[in-house]
Protein backbone atom coordinates (compact mmCIF):
# COMPACT_ATOMS: atom_id res chain seq x y z
CA UNK A 1 0.00 0.00 0.00
CA UNK A 2 3.22 2.41 1.41
CA UNK A 3 4.71 1.76 -2.04
CA UNK A 4 1.59 1.99 -4.14
CA UNK A 5 1.06 5.77 -2.53
CA UNK A 6 4.65 6.58 -3.06
CA UNK A 7 3.84 6.06 -6.72
CA UNK A 8 1.10 7.64 -7.16
CA UNK A 9 3.19 10.55 -5.54
CA UNK A 10 5.82 10.37 -8.12
CA UNK A 11 3.78 10.07 -10.90
CA UNK A 12 2.48 13.13 -9.83
CA UNK A 13 -1.47 12.25 -9.47
CA UNK A 14 -1.82 13.00 -5.49
CA UNK A 15 -1.00 16.45 -6.38
CA UNK A 16 -3.25 16.18 -9.61
CA UNK A 17 -6.00 14.53 -8.00
CA UNK A 18 -5.52 17.09 -4.76
CA UNK A 19 -5.87 20.55 -7.23
CA UNK A 20 -8.76 18.90 -9.40
CA UNK A 21 -10.82 17.35 -6.40
CA UNK A 22 -10.81 19.75 -3.62
CA UNK A 23 -12.48 19.35 -0.37
CA UNK A 24 -16.32 19.86 -0.91
CA UNK A 25 -18.70 21.79 1.40
CA UNK A 26 -19.22 18.34 3.53
CA UNK A 27 -15.78 18.42 4.10
CA UNK A 28 -15.03 15.53 2.43
CA UNK A 29 -11.48 15.26 0.78
CA UNK A 30 -12.58 13.68 -2.22
CA UNK A 31 -8.86 13.56 -3.34
CA UNK A 32 -8.51 11.04 -0.98
CA UNK A 33 -11.46 8.95 -1.97
CA UNK A 34 -9.84 8.91 -5.24
CA UNK A 35 -6.77 7.56 -3.92
CA UNK A 36 -8.41 5.07 -2.02
CA UNK A 37 -10.29 3.23 -4.68
CA UNK A 38 -7.09 3.39 -6.75
CA UNK A 39 -4.66 1.66 -4.42
CA UNK A 40 -7.52 -0.72 -3.39
CA UNK A 41 -7.66 -1.55 -7.43
CA UNK A 42 -3.82 -2.09 -7.39
CA UNK A 43 -3.32 -3.84 -4.18
CA UNK A 44 -6.56 -5.84 -3.47
CA UNK A 45 -9.37 -4.70 -6.35
CA UNK A 46 -12.75 -5.16 -4.45
CA UNK A 47 -15.91 -3.45 -5.52
CA UNK A 48 -17.20 -0.14 -3.77
CA UNK A 49 -19.29 -1.38 -1.11
CA UNK A 50 -16.63 -4.27 0.15
CA UNK A 51 -13.54 -1.06 0.36
CA UNK A 52 -16.56 0.68 2.56
CA UNK A 53 -17.69 -2.20 4.68
CA UNK A 54 -13.99 -3.94 5.14
CA UNK A 55 -11.39 -3.26 3.02
CA UNK A 56 -10.43 0.27 3.91
CA UNK A 57 -10.86 -0.26 8.25
CA UNK A 58 -8.07 -3.26 7.55
CA UNK A 59 -6.02 -1.60 4.80
CA UNK A 60 -3.23 0.98 6.52
CA UNK A 61 -4.53 3.74 4.35
CA UNK A 62 -6.35 5.49 7.43
CA UNK A 63 -3.21 6.16 8.94
CA UNK A 64 -1.23 6.95 5.39
CA UNK A 65 -4.11 9.30 4.30
CA UNK A 66 -5.59 10.60 7.20
CA UNK A 67 -8.92 9.92 6.46
CA UNK A 68 -11.61 7.70 9.68
CA UNK A 69 -12.88 5.05 8.59
CA UNK A 70 -16.07 6.53 9.46
CA UNK A 71 -15.72 8.82 6.51
CA UNK A 72 -14.97 6.42 4.24
CA UNK A 73 -18.64 4.85 2.46
CA UNK A 74 -20.11 3.24 -0.48
CA UNK A 75 -21.79 6.55 -1.11
CA UNK A 76 -19.12 8.76 -1.43
CA UNK A 77 -16.84 5.60 -3.40
CA UNK A 78 -19.70 6.46 -5.89
CA UNK A 79 -19.59 10.00 -5.79
CA UNK A 80 -15.93 9.74 -6.08
CA UNK A 81 -16.35 7.77 -9.14
CA UNK A 82 -19.06 10.56 -10.59
CA UNK A 83 -16.33 13.65 -9.69
CA UNK A 84 -13.25 12.10 -11.22
CA UNK A 85 -14.52 11.13 -14.76
CA UNK A 86 -14.61 14.54 -15.94
CA UNK A 87 -10.79 14.79 -15.84
CA UNK A 88 -10.26 11.60 -17.61
CA UNK A 89 -8.33 13.65 -20.38
CA UNK A 90 -6.79 15.51 -18.28
CA UNK A 91 -5.61 13.06 -16.40
CA UNK A 92 -4.47 10.69 -19.30
CA UNK A 93 -2.57 14.01 -20.94
CA UNK A 94 -0.95 13.97 -16.94
CA UNK A 95 0.38 10.14 -17.19
CA UNK A 96 1.99 10.52 -20.68
CA UNK A 97 3.82 13.74 -19.96
CA UNK A 98 4.96 12.48 -16.30
CA UNK A 99 5.55 8.72 -18.10
CA UNK A 100 7.82 10.62 -20.60
CA UNK A 101 9.65 12.38 -18.46
CA UNK A 102 10.56 9.67 -15.97
CA UNK A 103 11.31 6.82 -18.53
CA UNK A 104 12.80 9.45 -21.53
CA UNK A 105 9.32 7.87 -22.95
CA UNK A 106 9.13 9.39 -26.70
CA UNK A 107 5.45 8.13 -28.19
CA UNK A 108 6.39 7.58 -31.43
CA UNK A 109 5.27 4.02 -31.70
CA UNK A 110 1.55 3.73 -30.70
CA UNK A 111 0.18 -0.17 -30.08
CA UNK A 112 -3.66 0.12 -30.37
CA UNK A 113 -6.10 -2.40 -29.28
CA UNK A 114 -9.51 -3.42 -28.68
CA UNK A 115 -10.94 -5.72 -25.59
CA UNK A 116 -14.29 -6.40 -24.37
CA UNK A 117 -15.83 -6.58 -20.41
CA UNK A 118 -18.81 -8.03 -19.46
CA UNK A 119 -21.49 -7.13 -17.14
CA UNK A 120 -23.35 -8.48 -14.29
CA UNK A 121 -27.14 -8.07 -14.69
CA UNK A 122 -28.95 -6.51 -17.57
CA UNK A 123 -27.63 -3.17 -17.63
CA UNK A 124 -30.93 -1.64 -19.13
CA UNK A 125 -29.53 1.89 -18.04
CA UNK A 126 -26.67 1.65 -20.46
CA UNK A 127 -26.94 2.37 -24.02
CA UNK A 128 -23.27 1.13 -24.24
CA UNK A 129 -24.15 -2.32 -23.11
CA UNK A 130 -24.72 -4.74 -25.61
CA UNK A 131 -24.43 -8.41 -26.69
CA UNK A 132 -21.68 -8.42 -29.23
CA UNK A 133 -18.21 -10.54 -30.02
CA UNK A 134 -16.89 -11.53 -26.04
CA UNK A 135 -13.12 -12.04 -25.34
CA UNK A 136 -14.43 -13.37 -22.70
CA UNK A 137 -16.17 -16.67 -23.59
CA UNK A 138 -19.43 -14.34 -22.24
CA UNK A 139 -21.81 -14.47 -25.06
CA UNK A 140 -24.82 -14.85 -22.52
CA UNK A 141 -23.85 -11.09 -20.97
CA UNK A 142 -23.99 -7.46 -22.64
CA UNK A 143 -20.60 -5.97 -22.83
CA UNK A 144 -18.73 -2.99 -23.74
CA UNK A 145 -15.44 -2.46 -25.49
CA UNK A 146 -12.34 -1.14 -24.70
CA UNK A 147 -10.20 0.65 -27.16
CA UNK A 148 -6.89 1.29 -25.51
CA UNK A 149 -3.18 2.62 -26.76
CA UNK A 150 -0.25 2.36 -25.47
CA UNK A 151 3.46 2.99 -26.11
CA UNK A 152 6.35 0.15 -27.25
CA UNK A 153 6.49 -0.44 -23.89
CA UNK A 154 3.44 -0.87 -22.74
CA UNK A 155 2.72 2.30 -21.05
CA UNK A 156 -0.56 4.14 -21.07
CA UNK A 157 -1.33 7.08 -23.51
CA UNK A 158 -5.50 6.54 -23.60
CA UNK A 159 -8.43 4.95 -23.88
CA UNK A 160 -12.52 5.04 -25.32
CA UNK A 161 -15.24 3.42 -24.48
CA UNK A 162 -17.01 1.90 -27.32
CA UNK A 163 -20.76 -0.03 -27.21
CA UNK A 164 -20.35 -3.66 -27.07
CA UNK A 165 -21.64 -4.61 -30.39
CA UNK A 166 -18.83 -2.06 -32.30
CA UNK A 167 -16.72 -4.12 -34.43
CA UNK A 168 -13.13 -3.36 -33.78
CA UNK A 169 -12.44 -1.94 -37.52
CA UNK A 170 -14.99 0.63 -36.72
CA UNK A 171 -13.42 2.17 -33.69
CA UNK A 172 -10.13 3.28 -35.42
CA UNK A 173 -10.80 6.69 -36.87
CA UNK A 174 -12.38 7.78 -33.77
CA UNK A 175 -9.71 6.76 -31.61
CA UNK A 176 -7.21 7.98 -33.73
CA UNK A 177 -9.14 11.34 -34.19
CA UNK A 178 -9.35 11.46 -30.30
CA UNK A 179 -5.27 10.85 -30.10
CA UNK A 180 -4.39 13.44 -32.29
CA UNK A 181 -6.93 15.92 -30.89
CA UNK A 182 -5.64 15.43 -27.58
CA UNK A 183 -1.57 14.79 -28.31
CA UNK A 184 -1.30 16.54 -31.93
CA UNK A 185 -0.41 15.14 -35.02
CA UNK A 186 3.30 14.13 -34.32
CA UNK A 187 4.97 11.75 -36.71
CA UNK A 188 3.48 8.86 -35.18
CA UNK A 189 3.45 5.17 -36.30
CA UNK A 190 0.60 3.46 -35.87
CA UNK A 191 0.51 -0.50 -35.23
CA UNK A 192 -2.90 -2.85 -34.97
CA UNK A 193 -3.99 -6.32 -35.85
CA UNK A 194 -5.99 -7.42 -38.83
CA UNK A 195 -9.22 -7.39 -36.73
CA UNK A 196 -8.40 -3.23 -37.23
CA UNK A 197 -7.56 -3.16 -41.22
CA UNK A 198 -10.74 -2.49 -43.82
CA UNK A 199 -9.66 -0.78 -47.00
CA UNK A 200 -11.46 2.35 -45.43
CA UNK A 201 -9.09 2.63 -42.44
CA UNK A 202 -6.45 2.29 -44.63
CA UNK A 203 -7.60 5.39 -46.89
CA UNK A 204 -8.51 7.08 -43.41
CA UNK A 205 -4.89 6.47 -42.14
CA UNK A 206 -2.97 7.39 -45.81
CA UNK A 207 -4.70 10.69 -45.17
CA UNK A 208 -2.55 13.20 -43.74
CA UNK A 209 0.80 11.46 -43.74
CA UNK A 210 -0.16 9.25 -40.99
CA UNK A 211 2.28 5.94 -41.12
CA UNK A 212 1.02 2.78 -39.87
CA UNK A 213 2.00 -1.42 -39.78
CA UNK A 214 -1.32 -3.25 -39.95
CA UNK A 215 -2.21 -7.03 -40.03
CA UNK A 216 -3.82 -8.48 -42.88
CA UNK A 217 -6.61 -11.05 -43.00
CA UNK A 218 -5.32 -14.85 -44.03
CA UNK A 219 -6.75 -14.78 -47.12
CA UNK A 220 -4.23 -12.13 -48.63
CA UNK A 221 -1.13 -14.46 -48.27
CA UNK A 222 -2.83 -15.92 -51.56
CA UNK A 223 -1.39 -13.23 -53.50
CA UNK A 224 2.03 -14.38 -52.40
CA UNK A 225 1.84 -17.72 -53.01
CA UNK A 226 5.08 -17.41 -55.51
CA UNK A 227 6.99 -15.73 -52.97
CA UNK A 228 5.99 -18.55 -49.70
CA UNK A 229 7.63 -21.20 -52.32
CA UNK A 230 10.42 -19.17 -54.27
CA UNK A 231 11.34 -15.66 -52.30
CA UNK A 232 14.56 -14.86 -49.95
CA UNK A 233 13.84 -15.59 -46.21
CA UNK A 234 15.74 -13.56 -43.53
CA UNK A 235 15.67 -15.12 -39.61
CA UNK A 236 14.98 -11.92 -37.47
CA UNK A 237 14.57 -14.54 -34.28
CA UNK A 238 15.26 -17.83 -33.71
CA UNK A 239 12.38 -20.32 -36.05
CA UNK A 240 11.00 -16.71 -37.19
CA UNK A 241 11.51 -15.35 -40.90
CA UNK A 242 10.46 -12.55 -42.97
CA UNK A 243 10.85 -11.28 -46.42
CA UNK A 244 10.14 -7.77 -47.88
CA UNK A 245 7.35 -7.69 -50.82
CA UNK A 246 7.48 -4.22 -52.33
CA UNK A 247 3.60 -2.78 -53.23
CA UNK A 248 3.58 -2.20 -57.12
CA UNK A 249 2.63 1.03 -56.73
CA UNK A 250 6.02 1.57 -54.40
CA UNK A 251 3.72 3.47 -52.11
CA UNK A 252 3.26 0.62 -49.61
CA UNK A 253 5.09 -2.58 -48.47
CA UNK A 254 3.99 -5.80 -47.10
CA UNK A 255 5.75 -8.50 -44.93
CA UNK A 256 5.54 -12.01 -45.26
CA UNK A 257 6.30 -13.53 -41.95
CA UNK A 258 6.71 -17.61 -40.94
CA UNK A 259 6.90 -18.88 -37.74
CA UNK A 260 8.15 -22.63 -36.70
CA UNK A 261 5.98 -22.43 -33.47
CA UNK A 262 3.02 -20.84 -34.98
CA UNK A 263 3.31 -23.43 -38.13
CA UNK A 264 3.07 -26.78 -35.74
CA UNK A 265 0.18 -25.05 -33.56
CA UNK A 266 -1.53 -24.20 -36.53
CA UNK A 267 -1.21 -27.59 -38.40
CA UNK A 268 -2.04 -29.32 -35.06
CA UNK A 269 -5.24 -27.53 -34.99
CA UNK A 270 -6.34 -28.34 -38.62
CA UNK A 271 -5.84 -32.05 -38.16
CA UNK A 272 -8.38 -31.64 -35.35
CA UNK A 273 -10.56 -30.39 -37.20
CA UNK A 274 -10.56 -31.90 -39.82
CA UNK A 275 -10.93 -35.37 -37.76
CA UNK A 276 -13.77 -33.91 -36.15
CA UNK A 277 -15.59 -32.61 -39.85
CA UNK A 278 -14.69 -36.44 -41.02
CA UNK A 279 -16.16 -38.24 -38.08
CA UNK A 280 -19.55 -36.25 -37.96
CA UNK A 281 -19.73 -36.15 -41.43
CA UNK A 282 -19.45 -39.90 -41.71
CA UNK A 283 -21.80 -40.18 -38.57
CA UNK A 284 -24.44 -37.73 -40.95
CA UNK A 285 -24.04 -39.87 -43.75
CA UNK A 286 -24.81 -43.36 -41.96
CA UNK A 287 -27.71 -41.90 -40.00
CA UNK A 288 -29.28 -40.72 -43.51
CA UNK A 289 -28.83 -43.78 -45.29
CA UNK A 290 -30.37 -45.66 -42.00
CA UNK A 291 -33.54 -43.46 -41.88
CA UNK A 292 -35.55 -40.79 -43.68
CA UNK A 293 -34.10 -37.29 -42.96
CA UNK A 294 -35.17 -34.03 -44.70
CA UNK A 295 -32.48 -32.55 -46.85
CA UNK A 296 -32.89 -28.83 -45.10
CA UNK A 297 -32.39 -30.10 -41.80
CA UNK A 298 -28.89 -32.28 -42.87
CA UNK A 299 -27.77 -28.88 -44.31
CA UNK A 300 -28.20 -27.05 -41.23
CA UNK A 301 -26.62 -29.74 -39.40
CA UNK A 302 -24.06 -29.40 -41.64
CA UNK A 303 -23.82 -26.15 -41.49
CA UNK A 304 -23.67 -26.24 -37.54
CA UNK A 305 -20.32 -28.92 -37.95
CA UNK A 306 -18.57 -26.77 -40.68
CA UNK A 307 -18.97 -22.88 -38.32
CA UNK A 308 -17.61 -25.22 -35.32
CA UNK A 309 -14.98 -26.54 -37.64
CA UNK A 310 -14.18 -24.10 -39.80
CA UNK A 311 -10.84 -23.65 -40.02
CA UNK A 312 -11.06 -27.15 -41.69
CA UNK A 313 -14.08 -26.37 -43.70
CA UNK A 314 -12.43 -25.78 -47.06
CA UNK A 315 -11.05 -29.11 -46.95
CA UNK A 316 -14.19 -30.35 -48.05
CA UNK A 317 -16.44 -31.27 -50.77
CA UNK A 318 -20.11 -31.71 -49.61
CA UNK A 319 -23.60 -32.55 -51.78
CA UNK A 320 -26.77 -33.24 -50.24
CA UNK A 321 -29.12 -35.04 -52.60
CA UNK A 322 -32.69 -35.54 -52.69
CA UNK A 323 -33.98 -39.27 -53.53
CA UNK A 324 -37.39 -39.30 -55.09
CA UNK A 325 -38.76 -40.01 -51.77
CA UNK A 326 -37.67 -36.25 -50.75
CA UNK A 327 -35.20 -37.71 -47.90
CA UNK A 328 -31.56 -36.34 -47.96
CA UNK A 329 -28.45 -38.39 -49.31
CA UNK A 330 -25.42 -37.08 -48.15
CA UNK A 331 -22.06 -37.55 -50.64
CA UNK A 332 -18.80 -35.76 -49.48
CA UNK A 333 -15.50 -35.93 -50.36
CA UNK A 334 -12.01 -34.30 -49.63
CA UNK A 335 -10.10 -31.49 -51.83
CA UNK A 336 -6.30 -32.96 -51.81
CA UNK A 337 -5.80 -28.82 -53.14
CA UNK A 338 -6.55 -27.76 -49.53
CA UNK A 339 -4.08 -29.82 -47.80
CA UNK A 340 -1.09 -28.59 -50.41
CA UNK A 341 -2.21 -25.19 -49.93
CA UNK A 342 -2.64 -25.47 -45.65
CA UNK A 343 0.91 -27.24 -45.68
CA UNK A 344 2.47 -24.22 -47.46
CA UNK A 345 0.56 -21.63 -45.58
CA UNK A 346 0.71 -22.78 -42.25
CA UNK A 347 2.46 -20.61 -39.54
CA UNK A 348 2.59 -18.05 -42.30
CA UNK A 349 0.83 -13.95 -41.96
CA UNK A 350 1.09 -11.16 -43.85
CA UNK A 351 1.75 -7.03 -42.76
CA UNK A 352 1.12 -4.06 -44.52
CA UNK A 353 3.05 -1.18 -44.11
CA UNK A 354 3.39 2.48 -45.72
CA UNK A 355 6.97 3.02 -44.48
CA UNK A 356 9.02 2.03 -47.23
CA UNK A 357 12.23 3.36 -46.13
CA UNK A 358 12.77 0.50 -42.81
CA UNK A 359 14.17 -3.16 -42.98
CA UNK A 360 11.25 -6.25 -43.19
CA UNK A 361 12.98 -7.49 -39.42
CA UNK A 362 12.56 -3.61 -38.54
CA UNK A 363 8.82 -3.46 -39.60
CA UNK A 364 7.91 -7.02 -37.78
CA UNK A 365 9.79 -6.10 -34.55
CA UNK A 366 7.71 -3.12 -34.85
CA UNK A 367 4.50 -5.03 -35.13
CA UNK A 368 5.10 -7.50 -32.66
CA UNK A 369 5.08 -5.09 -29.77
CA UNK A 370 1.44 -5.61 -30.18
CA UNK A 371 1.99 -8.09 -27.54
CA UNK A 372 2.08 -5.41 -25.06
CA UNK A 373 -1.05 -3.95 -25.46
CA UNK A 374 -2.33 -7.65 -25.14
CA UNK A 375 -0.67 -8.04 -21.64
CA UNK A 376 -2.07 -4.75 -20.93
CA UNK A 377 -5.42 -6.11 -21.07
CA UNK A 378 -4.19 -9.40 -19.32
CA UNK A 379 -3.47 -7.02 -16.25
CA UNK A 380 -6.29 -5.22 -16.16
CA UNK A 381 -8.53 -8.64 -16.40
CA UNK A 382 -6.56 -10.62 -13.97
CA UNK A 383 -4.61 -8.50 -11.56
CA UNK A 384 -6.32 -5.40 -11.39
CA UNK A 385 -9.90 -7.59 -11.72
CA UNK A 386 -11.60 -5.17 -14.18
CA UNK A 387 -14.51 -7.70 -15.17
CA UNK A 388 -16.89 -8.23 -14.01
CA UNK A 389 -18.44 -5.00 -14.36
CA UNK A 390 -21.39 -4.28 -11.41
CA UNK A 391 -21.87 -0.85 -12.12
CA UNK A 392 -25.40 0.15 -14.25
CA UNK A 393 -25.07 3.62 -15.37
CA UNK A 394 -22.82 4.11 -18.24
CA UNK A 395 -20.87 7.07 -16.57
CA UNK A 396 -20.45 4.73 -13.60
CA UNK A 397 -18.91 2.16 -16.12
CA UNK A 398 -16.45 4.10 -17.59
CA UNK A 399 -15.07 5.74 -14.26
CA UNK A 400 -14.48 2.14 -12.83
CA UNK A 401 -12.04 1.23 -15.98
CA UNK A 402 -10.61 4.75 -15.63
CA UNK A 403 -9.62 3.73 -12.32
CA UNK A 404 -8.22 0.77 -13.93
CA UNK A 405 -6.58 2.49 -15.79
CA UNK A 406 -4.72 4.79 -13.37
CA UNK A 407 -4.11 1.59 -11.43
CA UNK A 408 -2.83 -0.13 -14.64
CA UNK A 409 -0.66 3.38 -14.72
CA UNK A 410 1.37 2.99 -11.10
CA UNK A 411 1.30 -1.21 -12.67
CA UNK A 412 3.61 -0.32 -15.17
CA UNK A 413 5.57 2.28 -13.31
CA UNK A 414 6.68 -0.19 -11.02
CA UNK A 415 7.44 -2.30 -13.81
CA UNK A 416 10.06 0.40 -15.11
CA UNK A 417 11.53 0.99 -12.04
CA UNK A 418 12.07 -2.11 -11.33
CA UNK A 419 13.73 -3.05 -14.94
CA UNK A 420 15.88 0.19 -14.00
CA UNK A 421 17.13 -1.00 -11.10
CA UNK A 422 18.03 -4.78 -12.81
CA UNK A 423 15.70 -5.92 -11.17
CA UNK A 424 13.16 -7.04 -14.72
CA UNK A 425 10.03 -5.77 -15.21
CA UNK A 426 7.83 -7.86 -13.96
CA UNK A 427 5.63 -6.06 -10.82
CA UNK A 428 4.03 -9.37 -9.45
CA UNK A 429 8.01 -10.24 -8.52
CA UNK A 430 8.52 -6.62 -6.80
CA UNK A 431 5.36 -7.76 -4.99
CA UNK A 432 6.01 -11.32 -3.28
CA UNK A 433 9.93 -10.53 -2.51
Amino acid sequence: WWVGLCLLQKLGLTDLLERIMPTGREEIPWWAMAITSILCRLCEPSSELKIAEALYERSPLPDLLGIPVNRVNDDRLYRTLDRLLPHKKAMEKHLSDRLGTLFDITYDLLLYDVTSTFFEGQSNRNPTAARGYSRDQRPDCKQVNIALVVSRCGLPLGFEIFSGNTHDSQTVQQMVDAIEKQYGKADRVWVMDRGMVSEENVAFLKREGRRYILGTPKAQLRKFEKELTEGNWATVRDGVEVQLCPAPDGKEVFILCRSADRANKEQAMHARFEQRIQAGLTHIAEVCSQRKRDPIDVAKQIGRLLQKNSRAARLFQIDIKTRKDNTAELIWSKRPEWHDWSRLSEGCYLLRSNITDWTADALWEAYIQLTQAEAAFHIHKSDLELRPVWHQLSDRVESHILICFLAYALWKTLGQLCKAAGLGDEPRACWMS
